[in-house]
């Protein structure tokens, strides 16, 4: 089963995606090793880290001061012989909080020294860390000093550690950095598109009998616009060979007419009952000859001569032109209208053209003194042979209907360039030939 290839902006958010999570991926190997064979840095994130935790358990309410051991700490802190140590100090040397014995504080800054806003010492080089410093910190109007110690870092804080400085400051950014360029880019896509996706709904309204048809492309990007005026071009070409194909066929029409047309006149001034047979044939061939032209010329019509058109009296002025000749054949020709106008969008010679060969079919395919009924409604034409006598059902009134011939192919075609629809139907008398165009 074939399957609809995917859109440019889902290609485009897939390698976005990728090549975003591979330089995630390599900036993360390079800020790891960055930080864990530094030292000084992992101890400098260690203490800052640690001491913000610590403080965040100072409460601050007016002249008193509250501690409560945040539950992020509190199995590094509340017990003994864990292998960390902490204590919290007021500004004046007021002890809030402390997990260690007296000897521990040797440790620490002397009470008596005004304490900086960061230290450091290295208690041992290398990992595991062994260190201990301080931070401090203003919470409400005073000042606090928050002190840590630990040895051999028993817990492994310092991953902790590393992933808060990767989440902080390669995760979040990058993630922020690859919404905002997927984001900017597919709705950059969209709009980019947005008149090719435009252009592709007209093409599939182009015409391509109508020589004006063509794309828009002044919106494109220059790299579709040029996809675009390659059809339009292509478009022109078409038009140019309809051009071409008309005044062929116009050139043929009027080659092959004028030997047949001599042929008659020679024919008339021979007083012989095989010269009349022979203009009842050249009659025949100059019918079939202009069926074959008009049927040619068909595959050539420009949808651009098309023009408003009015069924009624369209039909009405066929049907007057047409009256003479078909009295002359022993028949008769009705003309009703049920409505004052229809109003279509066509073709008017051809309409003329469909219209008069289902009058001839008509008038050269049934018995004499047949009558042919020519009905418009609201965008239908109908034509109808009453024979002068009723016949059965399961026979046909004169000939059948491959003896139509190219008469309607013609009438198909003309149909087919207006989008309509062409039926045929038998009644008692004959046969109904129908024309909607609604």
């Amino acid at each position: 089963m074939s399957q609809s290839p995917p859109t440019l902006g889902a290609i485009l958010a897939r390698r976005i995606t990728f090549f975003a999570i591979f330089a995630m991926l390599l900036q993360l190997a390079l800020v790891f090793s960055d930080y864990y064979w530094n030292v000084g840095e992992l101890s400098r994130l260690f203490v800052e880290q640690e001491t913000e935790r610590l403080a965040a358990g100072i409460a601050v309410e007016g002249a008193s001061v509250r501690y409560r051991l945040p539950d992020t700490v509190q199995q590094r802190y509340r017990k003994d012989e864990t292998g960390y140590v902490a204590r919290i100090r007021a500004a004046d040397g007021t002890l809030v909080f402390q997990s260690c014995d007296a000897a521990c504080e040797d440790r620490f800054l002397p009470k008596d020294v005004n304490p900086p806003d960061f230290w450091l010492r290295s208690l041992a080089p290398g990992k595991p860390l062994s260190l201990v410093g301080g931070q401090a910190f203003v919470i409400g109007t005073q000042r606090f000093l928050v002190d840590i110690a630990t040895i051999g870092d028993p817990a492994d804080v310092m991953s902790d550690v590393l992933w808060n400085e990767i989440i902080g400051h390669l995760i979040v950014p990058m993630s922020i950095l690859l919404v905002l360029v997927l984001g900017g880019t597919l709705l950059s896509v969209r709009q980019a598109l947005r008149p090719v996706r435009a252009a592709a709904d007209a093409a599939d309204q182009v015409d391509p009998m109508d020589s004006r048809s063509h794309l828009n492309f002044d919106q494109m990007p220059r790299e579709v616009a040029h996809l675009a005026a390659a059809v339009n071009r292509a478009f022109e070409r078409v038009g140019a060979l309809m051009r071409s194909q008309k005044v062929l066929t116009s050139g043929i029409a009027h080659e092959i007419r004028t030997p047949l047309a001599a042929l008659q006149l020679e024919l008339a001034q021979i007083d012989h009952p095989r010269a009349r047979r022979a203009e009842a044939d050249l009659e025949d061939l100059v019918n079939f000859v202009a069926q074959i032209t008009a049927l040619a010329r068909l595959e050539s019509v420009d949808h651009g001569m098309f023009e408003e058109v009015d069924l009624v009296e369209l039909s009405s002025s066929v049907v007057a032109q047409l009256t003479p000749w078909v009295y002359e054949n022993n028949h008769s020709l009705g003309f009703f209208s049920q409505v004052e106008s229809s109003m279509l969008r066509g073709a008017p010679s051809l309409l003329r053209d469909a219209l008069r060969n289902l009058i001839e079919n008509a008038v050269r395919h049934t018995v004499d003194r047949t009558a042919v009924i020519v009905r418009v409604g609201n965008g239908i034409i109908a034509v109808e042979d009453r024979s002068p006598e009723i016949l059965p059902r399961n026979e046909t009134v004169s000939g059948s209907s491959d003896s139509l011939g190219i008469g309607l192919k013609i009438i198909e075609r003309i149909v087919e360039i207006h989008q309509a629809t062409f039926s045929k139907s038998r009644s008692n008398s004959g046969h109904i030939f129908e024309l909607d165009f609604r």
